[in-house]
């Protein structure tokens, strides 16, 4: 199965906490959950999987009482999943999960990235995690409500979600601090651009992109501490999984050919850490 047209998918998703509490119709659901099952692998080949955990009443109310579930009204449905521990593990699933993410806005569903705020020891259970996996986040699925909670309008505001930086904070030609102009960008403008507008936590965008020739260099800018509190999960190196998604997904729809490699960029990236690379193909 395919994400239908990804670059305005990416334009019209938004956040949804609040849903109207109505279950997903066969045919959805069955779509949805084909999907899930046969996105296994990542950019970087950690295996992946993926399924859907519906709650009963008892769940959803103990969920509640640990602070977890009450930043999401009427959702019993959720998308979880597990990726094996390994190098780069954080950016598959992020890749892995979005394309979830996408794949359930094409079906008229919301959705809503949950990490730092995530009690995952329900979830864990549920889809029997193991002790060589990692389960960095989840989503609630279903069908928004058509008034947003004042929780749901609390959180939009704080993460200030309807913003975003910038492109000269966060596209470079040939090296850092020689931003690359939207003007400039060619073919990749669309491309660029459906990444800038991603979601992160806290909406930090912590990507940064320099194209060199015809290479795409992706780095992660980590904001300090932000990582300390959730252990080995690492939210950050999730978001270049998205950002990473959102790339490639747009690339493909544009017919622009290429692929993920590893490469040493010829400039000095400061506390910049490489991630990957994205080699055009003529």
């Amino acid at each position: 199965m395919e994400i239908k047209s990804p670059i305005e998918t990416i334009r019209q998703r938004i956040s949804c906490r609040s849903f109207d509490g109505r279950p997903l119709d066969d045919k959805i659901k069955e779509q949805l959950d084909a999907f899930l099952r046969q996105n296994t692998r990542g950019p970087f080949g950690n295996p992946l999987r993926f399924e859907l955990v519906d709650l009963t009443e008892a769940e959803r109310a103990e969920l509640k009482s640990l602070g977890t579930y009450g930043v999401v009204q009427g959702a019993s449905l959720f998308i979880a999943g597990a990726v094996a521990k390994g190098p780069r593990a954080m950016e598959d699933y992020g890749y892995g999960m979005e394309r979830n993410i996408l794949f359930a806005t094409t079906l008229g569903l919301g959705t809503c990235w949950l990490g730092g705020t995530l009690n995952r020891a329900g979830f864990t259970r549920k889809i029997g995690l193991s002790s060589e996996e990692f389960m960095p986040a989840i989503s609630p699925v279903g069908y928004p409500a058509e008034k947003k909670s004042l929780t749901d309008r609390a959180f939009r505001f704080m993460a200030k979600s309807d913003k975003r930086k910038p492109w000269q904070e966060l596209f470079f030609d040939e090296q850092p601090g020689n931003p690359l102009a939207k003007e400039n960008a060619g073919v990749f403008g669309p491309v660029l651009e459906s990444v800038r507008i991603g979601p992160s936590a806290s909406n930090r965008q912590p990507w940064r992109i320099i194209r060199q020739g015809a290479a795409f260099h992706f780095f992660l800018v980590r904001t300090p501490g932000y990582d300390k509190m959730l252990g080995e999960i690492r939210l950050q190196e999730v978001d270049m999984g998205i950002a990473l998604c959102h790339f490639e997904l747009a690339a493909s729809e544009l017919g622009i050919a290429g692929s993920w490699q590893q490469a040493i960029p010829g400039f000095d990236s400061g506390t910049w850490e490489y991630v990957v690379s994205w080699a055009t193909r003529k």
